[in-house]
Order: C-alpha cells, then structure tokens, then sequence
C-alpha cells in the first residue's frame, strides 16, 4: 500500500479539503483561492504538493489559473468528471482495472504519437526517457519521471484528451507505488526497473521513426508485461 505520507498522497488530501471548500459554497465561483504560502503553512506541506493538488483540480475544471495572479475557482465547477482516486485503488483488482483502462488507450496514444508528433515532441519524449534514467542511477524508483515519461507520449499524439486522460487517472497510471511488492528484493527490483526502461526505450524508437506499427506493438507489450507481473501479485495474494 502506498504510504499516507508520500507527496502524492499529501497532494491528494490538499485536494479533497479545496474540493470540499469549492463544492460546499465556502470558496465560491470566481474566488481566489489561497496563496502556495498560505497553503503550505495550514496543510503543512510542500509548495511541489500544493502545485500538485491545484493542477488536479485544474485538470477537473474546478479551478482555472491566471498568469501572475493565482488560481481561482470556476465559474461552474458543479461537474464531476471521471477520476480514479486514492480509496478507490487500494486493492491489487483495482490496479489490474486501471491497467487495462490504460492498454485501451496508450497503445493507440503511441502509434498516433509516431504519425503525429513534431521533433519538438520527440525531444520531450527522449528527454522525459534520459530523466527516468538519471532518477534510476540515483537509486530513486523514478515513479514520477515515468508518469511524466507516459504524459510526453499522450501530448506528443496532438490530441489534448490523451494527457487529459492520464491527468484524470492522476499518479496510479505507475501502478508500484500504489503495491508494494514486499517480496522483491533490491536485486529484483532493480532488473525490473531496468526491464521497464528498456521497454520504454522500444517505444520512442517507434515514435522516433514514425513507425505506428513498431510504436503500438511497443507500448502493448511494455503495459501487458505489467499487467501480467501484477495479475501474478493478485494470484499470489488468493488464499
């Protein structure tokens, strides 16, 4: 289970109270919310988990942000789009759920990414694969830079609903900070994180070569060796 202190968790409680405010009237449409500093000093967290919850809410239409004024609350922030969130993810069916959401939509993301993406979309997808290694040298599991990693991809499809999409399932798209595989050893965990970045490197040499066959058949087989590694884990944990 991912631990209740971990930024993503913090971000997500931050979140739950600014929701709460938003939708009970006591931050009503068009007010400013409070600043990063007053924020961090009430919820006791970090400025990078404030930013965090607001482009959540952001990316759920609550909030809208204004360049050098702040953020504020939505005129209409009464939908409730679709997002998967901590509670709901708990459990290892859930994660194997959430990985097959994902297989019906990122395959199809990198194969249009390699139709569609422009160099500057490559470069962001190369550079997001070299910050997934640096963070693996220095001995991090490198869950962020792969979420980020995932997120270049979507962007790099032209279409503002893939990274919308992945924004809304929000940090579980990296499914081992949600599980924790107690069994691994610091070996095992290592060549599989090694495993992991090769698969990753497999998919922007399709996208690099705008090769949409070589990019889908990539990006399926690096999700669906995950699902089955966790599809075990659940196997695993039957009585």
């Amino acid at each position: 289970m991912a631990d209740k202190h971990s930024p993503n968790n913090l971000a997500e409680r931050v979140m739950a109270r600014l929701s709460a405010d938003i939708r009970g009237g006591r931050l009503a449409p068009g007010a400013r919310l409070p600043t990063e500093q007053e924020l961090t000093s009430t919820m006791g967290v970090s400025r990078t988990v404030v930013r965090e919850a607001v482009a959540a809410l952001r990316a759920d239409g609550l909030v809208v942000t204004r360049r050098g004024s702040g953020a504020y609350v939505a005129e209409n922030p009464t939908a409730s789009p679709f997002r998967i969130v901590a509670p709901h993810v708990g459990r290892i069916e859930d994660v194997l759920d959430v990985m097959e959401l994902r297989l019906a939509v990122e395959v199809e993301a990198a194969a249009l990414a390699a139709e569609r993406a422009s160099r500057k979309h490559v470069a962001t997808v190369r550079a997001a694969l070299r910050d997934i290694d640096r963070a693996l040298r220095d001995g991090e599991g490198a869950v962020a830079e792969d979420f980020a990693f995932h997120r270049a991809i979507a962007e790099a499809t032209g279409n503002a609903q893939f990274p919308r999409f992945l924004a809304f399932l929000g940090s579980h798209v990296i499914p081992r900070q949600s599980v924790r595989l107690s069994a691994d050893t610091p070996a095992e965990r290592r060549a599989y994180l090694e495993r992991i970045q090769h698969e990753h490197g497999c998919i922007v040499a399709g996208i690099a070569a705008g090769d949409p066959v070589e990019a889908r058949r990539a990006m399926r087989d690096h999700l669906t060796r995950s699902l089955e590694r966790y599809r075990k884990l659940a196997e695993g944990s039957k009585p």
